[in-house]
């Protein structure tokens, strides 16, 4: 299973790379396969350093919290990280 996490676009080079902040970590991901123009600001889903799609912004916000809670129920101890959904499929039913 592969799970990513909206990454917004913070600026984008001659390359058709881009520089993404992921949760407060930023790194450089091509842009090469995303099969659609992307702008600054912009959110997209990456795999193995490449941008796959673009998010709409209040889907990748809503996922970005979603993230941060579970994050804090893992530091919590409340979802264990051996749990096989970590809490996700009473979120998303």
């Amino acid at each position: 299973m592969c799970l990513s996490i909206p990454s917004k676009i913070i600026e984008i080079d001659e390359a058709n790379n881009a520089l993404v902040d992921t949760l407060g970590v930023r790194r450089r991901v091509s842009l090469d396969l995303l099969g659609e123009s992307a702008s600054i600001g912009d959110f997209v889903l990456i795999h193995v350093g490449f941008a796959m799609g673009k998010i709409d912004e209040a889907e990748a916000l809503e996922s970005l919290k979603i993230f941060k809670e579970i994050a804090a129920q893992m530091e919590s101890g409340e979802i264990d990280e051996r749990d096989g959904d970590l809490g996700l499929a009473d979120r998303l039913h």
